[in-house]
């Protein structure tokens, strides 16, 4: 039987990282396969990018390497199939224990492990929160991504039932389906950022749910609400939005860990999850919701003020640095921003100009399709790549296009803040639900703006392929391959 796929880019990948001991963690995104490596100087970087249907990788906390939507979720699961574990559970040593490995390699394994260790410890508080805030989120990309588009366009057909041009029960009905779609995500949300949030933190997820579903103020006596205890005020459903609950699991997650140091075994099961709901169950009603609640609004009302105050230069600069984020992988702890202002605003009207930066990179891509036609494996990478571009997925142009050029990646961020000023020029262009982006991102536009978008992303396409045409191949990408 033929080898398929993606068992050969999971045995390859396993080869040029050191083989299956030299990993002890495997998880994915949407476009990555993520590898925990406990000897970083077995890796062959060289070697594993230039794997047949490997678009790039990031070296980071774990090795990421970028297959692309689709594949990722089948290689990473047939790798952790060939290592006789579930996704993200650990890759115990005892293979290694038990081979002919000599006691000085050993030694080497155990100080290679040591350092990888020390490397994660001495990591910048900073850089581990944003890690941390970004890991939360990711698992949730696809259900964000399913449930926008099925809500947008439960909007549309909503819009059009309002105006008239639509009529029927059945047609309602179907809207009312897609609705409820769309609210099992949303409506829940803080139970899913809750569980998310205790897996990374250490703490039980269970838990993490429990938290976050406290938020909800489910059983309260709407009649006589509890108070909030710095204005008197009382206390609304969600107040703090999931900013709230990330920081209250990350809370709990500490006093979880110590409550199983002091609590006797026996009894563990029992004392420690009361416990642990309880103390945080009432820090999380009367102190973190209220404080969170300020907190969100204020970084809600700042990324307003920018955008409102700044306007074409607003867009052109978040437009512009969207990609590097991206590249970085940090682009994810914009969901929480993005969250709240739809919380709050109904709208975010920061994800359209980002999306910005992912049309520029399309332009960008169309211009070397033609100007490098004699380049078979480029173009070949550029045709697997573009169609998810324009739905709004940048990471296989990224590390598979532009990134590997240079140029195109310049040009394709100058042009992305391009496409961010047209927007921050015509203001007030919101989506309703964050998800796709690109084309995909149209019916959750807000308030019939969608035209704007539209101009938007025109813009961005157009400006990515003039400038990149012109300025953004290198000689080199031209050569036939």
């Amino acid at each position: 039987m033929a080898e398929l796929k993606e068992e050969r880019l999971a045995r390859e990948i396993y080869e040029q990282v050191g083989g299956m001991g030299n990993v002890n963690k495997i998880v994915h995104c949407m476009t990555r396969v993520r590898m925990g490596i406990n000897d970083d100087t077995k890796v062959n970087l060289a070697e594993l990018k230039d794997i047949d249907g490997v678009l790039g990788v990031v070296e980071d906390d774990t090795l990421q390497v970028v297959i692309g939507p689709g594949t990722v979720n089948k290689v990473a699961q047939k790798m952790a199939d060939m290592a006789g574990v579930k996704l993200g559970d650990t890759i115990t040593d005892t293979q290694a224990e038990n081979s002919d490995l000599s006691d000085r390699e050993k030694v080497e394994a155990k100080a290679a492990q040591v350092k990888a260790e020390v490397k994660k410890k001495n990591q910048k508080p900073w850089s581990k929160a944003l890690k941390s805030i970004a890991n939360i989120f990711v698992p949730l990309i696809p259900a964000f991504v399913g449930a926008g588009i099925i809500g947008g366009i439960a909007s549309v057909l909503g819009n059009m039932i309002t105006a008239g041009d639509l009529s029927g029960a059945s047609i309602e009905n179907i809207v009312a389906v897609m609705n409820i779609i769309k609210n099992g995500v949303f409506s829940y949300l803080v139970i899913y950022v809750g569980i998310n949030s205790a897996s990374e933190f250490g703490a039980s997820p269970s838990l993490g749910g429990v938290i976050g579903g406290i938020t909800m103020l489910t059983g309260m006596n709407l009649e006589k609400p509890l108070p909030n205890i710095f204005s008197g005020d009382a206390l609304s459903a969600g107040q703090g939005g999931i900013i709230g609950v990330i920081i209250a699991v990350f809370l709990m997650a500490q006093l979880e860990k110590q409550l199983h140091k002091v609590i006797p075994d026996s009894i563990d099961i029992i004392v420690t999850p009361t416990i642990t709901l309880l103390v945080m169950g009432l820090l999380t009603i009367f102190l973190i919701m209220p404080i969170a609640g300020v907190i969100s609004g204020g970084l809600v009302g700042i990324i307003n003020w920018v955008l409102n105050v700044g306007g074409a230069f607003s867009g052109f600069v978040l437009g512009a640095t969207f990609l590097p984020m991206v590249m970085f992988g940090l682009h994810q702890i914009l969901t929480p921003i993005h969250l709240e202002m739809i919380d709050q605003t109904g709208k975010t009207l920061l994800l359209p100009i980002l999306a910005m930066a992912g049309a520029g990179q399309v332009g960008a891509a169309m211009a070397l399709w033609i100007r490098c036609r004699k380049n078979k494996k480029l173009v070949e990478m550029i045709k697997g790549a573009l169609p998810v571009g324009v739905l709004g997925i940048e990471e296989p142009l990224i590390y598979g296009v532009t990134l590997p050029l240079g140029k195109p990646f310049i040009t394709a961020c100058i042009v992305g803040g391009i496409g961010g000023a047209v927007l921050g020029l015509l203001g007030n262009i919101g989506a309703t639900s964050i998800g796709p982006s690109g084309v995909a991102l149209i019916p959750l536009i807000a308030d019939g703006r969608w035209w704007g978008y539209v101009i938007g992303l025109v813009a961005a396409y157009i400006g990515g392929f003039i400038v990149t045409y012109f300025f953004g191949v290198p000689a080199e990408a031209q050569k036939e391959q």
